[in-house]
């Protein structure tokens, strides 16, 4: 039977990160995490023998990479050697939507959707938390990618809290075509010093409206957007072109960049602002959103 599950995008509300520790070789951080209704896509259907496809109108930005930084095929394999046990050949499909490198997790999500997908189309004896346990060995980002809920994910990324009740936000999304690699923004992270406290701020337990999620917002952070911004310049042009348009309520960085988002008061004020930045710059990766999750398949 063939089976689909979309890969959501990932965007950090904020995003506090804190001092390399030099023994695990990794910063730990605090982010408020959500997912948006749009994103890549998973499929797996029964195939003659083991095959993995990409497709998409961001696949080419994929195809020189190997096997091993695929993190679809490494949640494939992740699964079967779990399983320990031959089971029936399938085919699975990466339809890439999102731009690679973008600092939207996609190999994260896309990750997580093939675990659950190939978790469930074989009916496979592995729960959730097996699963999460799986994403977690492939990136910071993966137990919350998997579980693609709001979530307030702190230590390396995989202590896993409640966030927030809140409304779906109105959300345009803006890349300027760039890739941004994680790690040469977290490298001029390190070189800026003055690292800023890693903690949280307080956590109320409901923001009733779009507005308030974005006054609360602009008392948080995300530590990587200045780095980003040093790593790849046409981030600012971004940044300054969304806070400068009425419908914004907050503009900031999702995770290393170079995507960047900006919340609205509601569909129409997202839809408007969509529509301008399109005709600003056309050669800008842009799409509008709700953010919240989680979403169907």
């Amino acid at each position: 039977m063939r089976r689909s599950a979309l890969a959501p995008a990932k965007v950090n509300l904020f995003l506090h990160v804190g001092a390399l520790d030099v023994e695990e070789g990794r910063h730990p951080v605090s982010s408020l995490m959500v997912f948006a209704n749009i994103g890549d896509r998973i499929t797996i259907e029964p195939a003659d023998h083991p095959e993995f496809v990409l497709d998409g109108p961001m696949s080419a930005q994929l195809l020189n990479a190997s096997a091993d930084q695929n993190l679809v095929i490494r949640a494939r394999d992740l699964v079967l050697e779990r399983l320990r046990r031959p089971v029936a050949p399938f085919r699975l499909t990466l339809i890439k939507s999102l731009p690679v490198a973008s600092g939207l997790g996609g190999g994260s999500s896309d990750a997580g959707a093939a675990l659950a997908l190939v978790r469930d189309a074989l009916d496979l004896p592995l729960d959730d938390m097996d699963l999460q346990s799986l994403a977690a060995q492939l990136g910071s980002d993966g137990p919350a990618c998997f579980r693609a809920r709001p979530t307030l994910a702190s230590g390396w990324g995989d202590e896993l809290g409640p966030a927030p009740e809140m409304p779906l936000l109105h959300a345009v999304l803006v890349n300027p075509g760039v890739p941004c690699a994680t790690a040469a923004v977290y490298a001029a992270f390190d070189e800026q010093g003055g690292v800023p406290d890693v903690a949280p701020p307080p956590m109320p337990d409901q923001l009733e409206s779009i507005e308030e999620v974005a006054a609360w917002l602009s008392f948080t952070r995300n530590d990587l957007e200045a780095p980003a911004e040093r790593v790849c310049p046409e981030i600012t042009e971004v940044l300054a072109t969304l806070r400068d348009e009425r419908e914004t309520l907050l503009a900031r960085v999702s995770g290393s960049g170079a995507t960047c988002f900006a919340l609205c008061a509601g569909d129409y004020e997202a839809q408007s602002l969509l529509e301008r930045i399109n005709d600003l710059r056309p050669d800008w990766w842009a799409r509008v959103c709700r953010l919240g999750g989680p979403w169907g398949s």
